[in-house]
């Protein structure tokens, strides 16, 4: 099946009080449709509603955070399964996306930082949206679901995909344009790698995610007698740090408690597992100043938690709810103070580690939670599985289905993530009770070793330990197994690594 599909490239503007559309109603031809199936005529087939929060750590109540307040994630999570260990492939935004949106791992896009787009790698990739679209899917994105700079790219395209959708939209809000109301105690970095905020006023519908909220809902109210996939991607909590003043009020900043670390950390760990946070620690702001921005961070997350509510919300009210999969995903872990750390680019547990929820209809398991190590290249082939399509064969993740219907199934699957920090690479695995990180070409800028049973966890690296030496050696394996020879970004073709 070929053929043509109008697009709309929408862009959403709010004032101090209203939403105002503007459709310059730019019309494109997309390319041949590969391999498409039609729709089976038998039963409806299942929607997809694709919902993404960025930089979104799992500061949730489902993931039992009792501080930020998430009744509505909370939820989606009661309708489905929670992945307890969901980990990104590499803890930055485009690189990450690019990985789930093609289920192709990074050493695979050549996806490693914010500028390369994967189709200059892969021009005939067929992404996750893509292929529901090419079995008839309507198809459409709300906000960021691939790679935007945030806040400078608000309400543009980004870095997006555009054979992925057939209709796009980029909402734009008083968040955006209030940027010179923001407090940032680290002025010195750019805007959006910054520490930065703003108790705002206003209404939640002013802000970019509230606008964005509305505009897929009125996608699923105008698509709801047809299959769709529609992505929603939210803004918040990514830096700066933007919420209505409400929430700021739910979060006493008495309430907000700074992780404690030994002082002696960096003689403890590789040099490279502290680079992503320079001055370490925290970027050199005071306590009071972190402990504020920590507050801003989780008051950004229940705003977003409200806007998650709106979506579950109208699918109740259309009538849509029993014929529909929700996913909930993070793009990358992120770091509030632990180690030190602030923000993402770390092999550790709070960088890695994503919110990864799944309610699909006819799942036998609701309600629960899988404690099994899964990764973000695996959504594709499960959303493929449980929708009754066939995805690429070249997919290098795994479905999920299975833990669907009994999350604590047999499972042997670890989960892999790298970063490049200080000119070499980190590789690290990840199993339910281990971690270990293999820095630079055979570890010659050493080795991590994290035991998560016990209660010291990231804070003692056991990698010299030689009561550890045979799982150290395990997991090493399993290191060099995943990367043949350790990928160094601009070098594909030169050391055999061809993806795992």
């Amino acid at each position: 099946m070929a053929g043509k599909f109008t697009r709309r490239e929408m862009i959403l503007t709010a004032g101090a009080g209203a939403a105002m559309w503007l459709l310059p109603g730019v019309s494109r031809t997309l390319w041949a449709v590969q391999d498409a199936q039609a729709v089976p005529d038998a039963k409806r087939p299942l929607n997809v509603l694709f919902i993404a929060s960025d930089d979104l750590n799992c500061c949730l109540g489902c993931y039992g955070d009792k501080v930020v307040k998430t009744p509505n994630i909370d939820r989606l999570a009661a309708r489905g399964t929670v992945f307890e260990r969901a980990y990104c492939q590499y803890p930055l935004c485009s690189p990450s996306r690019t990985s789930l949106m093609t289920g192709l791992r990074p050493d695979t896009t050549e996806v490693f930082d914010l500028r390369k787009h994967f189709r200059s790698v892969l021009p005939d990739v067929v992404t996750l949206p893509q292929m529901f679209m090419n079995r008839g899917y309507f198809s459409a994105r709300v906000g960021k679901i691939y790679h935007y700079g945030v806040p400078s790219q608000i309400g543009t395209n980004g870095l997006d995909d555009a054979p992925s959708w057939n209709e796009r939209v980029n909402p734009i809000g008083r968040d955006k344009a209030e940027e010179n109301k923001l407090t940032n105690y680290t002025p010195k970095r750019g805007l959006g790698a910054a520490l930065a905020f703003l108790s705002a006023d206003g209404t939640d519908e002013e802000q970019t995610d509230g606008i964005g909220a509305a505009a897929a809902i009125r996608l699923m109210e105008q698509h709801k007698d047809q299959p769709f996939f529609i992505g929603c991607g939210f803004y918040r909590p990514h830096t700066p740090y933007v919420a209505p003043k409400k929430y700021f009020d739910q979060i006493p900043l008495e309430s907000v408690v700074i992780p404690r670390f030994p002082a002696d950390l960096p003689e403890r760990v590789p040099p490279g597992a502290l680079e992503s946070t320079r001055p370490w620690p925290w970027f050199g702001v005071s306590e009071a100043q972190l402990r504020e921005s920590m507050q801003a961070y989780y008051a950004a997350i229940m705003f977003m938690d409200a806007q998650v509510g709106k979506l579950l919300d109208a699918l109740d009210r259309l009538g849509l709810a029993d014929n529909t999969v929700i996913v909930f995903w993070g793009d990358n872990g992120y770091h509030m103070g632990e180690l030190g750390l602030v923000m993402k680019q770390s092999d550790f547990e709070n960088s890695a580690r994503v919110p990864f929820i799944i309610s699909a209809p006819g799942q036998k398991a609701v309600g629960t939670k899988s404690p099994r190590t899964v990764e973000l290249v695996d959504i594709y082939p499960t959303l493929a599985d449980v929708c009754g399509l066939t995805p690429p064969d070249n997919l290098q993740g795994v479905s999920l289905r299975p833990l669907l219907d009994d999350p604590k199934a047999p499972w042997d699957r670890p989960a892999f993530t790298q970063v490049w920090r200080g000119g070499f690479g980190g590789y690290s695995v990840r199993t339910e009770r281990w971690r270990y990180t293999m820095w630079g070409l055979d570890a010659a800028n050493g080795e991590e070793l994290y035991d998560y049973q016990s209660p010291e966890g990231e804070l003692k690296n056991l990698a010299d330990d030689p009561n550890h030496a045979q799982t150290k050696a395990e997991l090493r394996k399993l290191v060099e197994q995943n990367w043949t020879k350790p990928f160094l970004p601009g070098n594909r073709g030169k050391d055999g690594r061809q993806g795992s």
